[in-house]
Formats: C-alpha cells, sequence, structure tokens
C-alpha cells in the first residue's frame, strides 16, 4: 500500500476529539426545562450536507442540555440509521446556529481538537470515508435499521493527518472544486425535474381531454367536465383492489412454508419498476394463490414519503410466482372498459395529487386505505381513445427518458470525479505541489 507523504501522520479518531457523546431525544416542548431544537437523521443531506431548518422541537433537563449542546464546528455522526442502499455512518459539520440545539439518540457528537484537525478537514474525510463504502465494516443490521458502535468506530479509523495549514489548503481547494460539481449536478437535477414536471402537465391535460384543463382540477373535488362520449369513474369502480401480505417473524421462521417473491414500496417506483433486487417471503399457499400477480395488474403504493403515494406502474409477470407486500396494493383492472396503463397513468399524475389530499400525513409521511383510494376518481374515454392517446403520453415520457438517461450518466460521472478528488486529497497528492513550494 502506498505511503502518506513524511510529513503526514496517521492518527486514531478518537485521539484528535476533545468530547464524544450520544445524543438525547428529550421530551415535548415545554415538558421538561429547556426548550431545544434536537437535529435527527433527517435533516442529513447527500454529500455531508445539513438542514438545520427541519429540526425537531423537544425539550431537555439542563444537565442534558450543558453536555450536548451543539457549537460550530462540531461534527454528528449517524450512529444508527441507513438503509439497504445507504449505509449508516453519514457526518455532518455544524454551521454557527440561532437557537440552541441538541441532537437525536441516533447520533454521536464528535468535537475536534482544534490544534490537530481542521474540523472541515475532518468532515471532508468523515464523509468520503462513508461514501467510498469504508463505513460499513463497522455496521449491524436489523431488519429495518443499521447500527455502528460509536466507540469501535473512533478508536478503529485512522485518520490521514498533514499539518495543519496543509488541512486548510486541502479544504479550500476541496471546498472550491466540490462547489462547481455539486452546482452542475444540481443543474442537471432541476433540468430532469423540470422535464418530468411538463410531461406531467401535458399528461394530465391528454388524461383529462382538454388542453385547458387545470392542473390541479382534481385537488378540491369539483370534477371537471369531461369530452363527450367520456364518463367519470372510480378505481374501485374499474378495478378488484386488494392489499398484501403483512411480515411476521412468526411465519418466517416457519420452514415447511415455501419462499415466494414479493415486492415491496421499493420496487414500485413512479412509471416503472425496479426489480434489481426482489426479496421473498414464506408464505402458506392459500394467501399465495390469492395474491399472485398477473400480466396487467396495476401495482400501487399505500404510502411511505409523500411523493410514493399512490406511485406505480404495470405488472407484466418479469418475475413468475410474484406476490405483493401489505403497503402496495393491487389494482387488477376490468379490461373492458379500461387499458391498465391509461390507470397507471392516471394514478402517477391525477391520482398522486388526489390520494395526497384525501390520504393521512404526517410531517414527512403519508398513507391511504384501501378503502379511500378505492373511490379515486378515474376519467373514462372509450377504449380505442385511451389507447390512441397513450400512445401520445408514450412519445412524450420516451423523450423524456432519453434526457433522464443521459441526465443519470452525467450525475454518475460527477460522483466518480468527486471520490477522485477525494481520494486524492487525503493520500495527499492534490497539495504536493503546496509541499514542494512550502
Amino acid at each position: 500500500m502506498r505511503g502518506l507523504p513524511d510529513t503526514w501522520v496517521k492518527r486514531p479518531l478518537a485521539s484528535l476529539l476533545i468530547t464524544s457523546i450520544g445524543g438525547v431525544w428529550g421530551e415535548l416542548p415545554g415538558e421538561s426545562e429547556v426548550d431545544v431544537a434536537v437535529i435527527r437523521v433527517t435533516e442529513l443531506k447527500p454529500h455531508g450536507g445539513l438542514d438545520v431548518s427541519t429540526a425537531a422541537e423537544r425539550s431537555v433537563a439542563t444537565r442534558q442540555l450543558a453536555s450536548r449542546e451543539l457549537r460550530e464546528g462540531d461534527l454528528i455522526f449517524e450512529k444508527s440509521g441507513g438503509g439497504p442502499n445507504t449505509p449508516v455512518g453519514r457526518v455532518a459539520l455544524i454551521p454557527r446556529l440561532d437557537r440552541r440545539t441538541v441532537f437525536s439518540n441516533f447520533m454521536q457528537l464528535l468535537r475536534p481538537s482544534t490544534d490537530a484537525a481542521e474540523p472541515r478537514f475532518l468532515h471532508l474525510f468523515l464523509t468520503y470515508y462513508h461514501e467510498s463504502g469504508q463505513t460499513a465494516q463497522f455496521q449491524t443490521a436489523t431488519t429495518n435499521i443499521r447500527n455502528i458502535k460509536a466507540s469501535e468506530f473512533l478508536e478503529s479509523v485512522d485518520v490521514p493527518l498533514p499539518p495543519l495549514a496543509e488541512q486548510r489548503r486541502i479544504v479550500a481547494i476541496l471546498e472550491d472544486h466540490l462547489t462547481h460539481l455539486d452546482a452542475a449536478a444540481d443543474r442537471c437535477y432541476r433540468a430532469a425535474r423540470r422535464a418530468s414536471a411538463l410531461v406531467d402537465h401535458a399528461a394530465i391535460r391528454t388524461l383529462l381531454g382538454s388542453e385547458t384543463t387545470d392542473r390541479f382540477a382534481l385537488l378540491d373535488d369539483n370534477l371537471p367536465d369531461l369530452p363527450h362520449g367520456w364518463v367519470w369513474s372510480t378505481l374501485g369502480d374499474v378495478s378488484h383492489l386488494v392489499g398484501g401480505i403483512t411480515k411476521d417473524a412468526k411465519t418466517q421462521s416457519d420452514p415447511s412454508l415455501p419462499e415466494i417473491p414479493y415486492l415491496r414500496v421499493a420496487n414500485v417506483q413512479r412509471g416503472r419498476l425496479d426489480l434489481s433486487h426482489v426479496t421473498t417471503i414464506r408464505v402458506p399457499l392459500e394467501k399465495v394463490n390469492r395474491l399472485i400477480l398477473k400480466s396487467g395488474d396495476v401495482l400501487l403504493n399505500e404510502g411511505g414519503d409523500r411523493d410514493k403515494l399512490a406511485r406505480g406502474w404495470v405488472w407484466q409477470e418479469e418475475v413468475p410466482g410474484c406476490i405483493h407486500q401489505n403497503h402496495v396494493f393491487r389494482a387488477r383492472p376490468d379490461t373492458s372498459v379500461v387499458d391498465p396503463y391509461w390507470l397507471s397513468w392516471v394514478a402517477n399524475t391525477i391520482g398522486a395529487s388526489w390520494a395526497l389530499r384525501h390520504g393521512k400525513q404526517s410531517v414527512n409521511l403519508a398513507s391511504i386505505s384501501l378503502s379511500t383510494i378505492s373511490q379515486m376518481p378515474v376519467p373514462l374515454p372509450p377504449l380505442t381513445e385511451q389507447r390512441a392517446l397513450l400512445g401520445k403520453i408514450d412519445h412524450l415520457a420516451a423523450g423524456t427518458k432519453v434526457l433522464n438517461d443521459q441526465m443519470s450518466a452525467t450525475m454518475a460521472q460527477a460522483q466518480v470525479l468527486r471520490r477522485s478528488l477525494l481520494s486524492a486529497a487525503f493520500c495527499g497528492d492534490l497539495t504536493a505541489d503546496y509541499r514542494k513550494d512550502s
């Protein structure tokens, strides 16, 4: 393995900290001694970012605040959270705060010794460490959450450490390059969002048979007039709706039951199915026969993040013998009156807005019941007209897909460049000329 520059050393992360302590969740506002903002893992953003504006309002004891109140330059480390595609272990740098703020019990305070380590340098290194997959070796997983034992992590991670002046030089170079890279990536993301919104707008007008109908026409439940020969119906009237299987530990431990592939919310995307990772579940055969998916079924999400509500697509038996979990509805269309793809486009556009309005909502999550979603309004032209109009929508969507594919390739290249920059920074290559000049 290639060595570090002569002026650099490796030191355990723990040795670079003044303080490290776990967080606190506290009580409802006004129920303890001091009202504070609490930063949760929800506030952590990609590439080490942090949004303190959404922090929770809580109340903590004075002694808890004394040891956990955050200062500018502190780091907070995610020790519980993550997911199948996101290892736990993200790190955020605390900016100047305008109110008393602590951090949740899913996080750990890392307060650097500024005599040894520049906080921004340490933040960039730990973000690189996480994004390059090195944090994953420390995590343990339960069904829905991943954990890292903070003490083991702090003692085991060796930080490549140049002198302070060179740390600051590395930070300056990286911040300059990464700011431009992030701005370019953000422009790509916004362009893709705008293109998608334009397709949605055109699709909604097509689905309602009008070039002038407002895209929010269904939000107030006053259904707009449809063209001659069209009628309003409901999801429940044009399809047979069922919920899916609920996973329970007792059934999963019974080896006599067959393992059946099943779809989760993560598999059911807006306008497509992501079948890159399909898990299995043990299910009694009588339930399998009731829930097995057939070609032409429309899958719709029951809940999750607000943007996931009622999204979905058409099943074409891509995985034989597949069923679906309880957070995914199956609508089996009456194909004598509605095309499955027409139903999917309705659900993903005007139906999604309707479902969000009529479902249950919390701060970040939404859900809708089977009985409620069955009332979703569905505009119904004659079947032959549905198929002709779908051709127009598909043409628009195909153009957007090409753009999105190009954007995805650009974003992937940006991610490779980001990692290359960070790798060069933390092996000493980025500041080789700086050391010669010094």
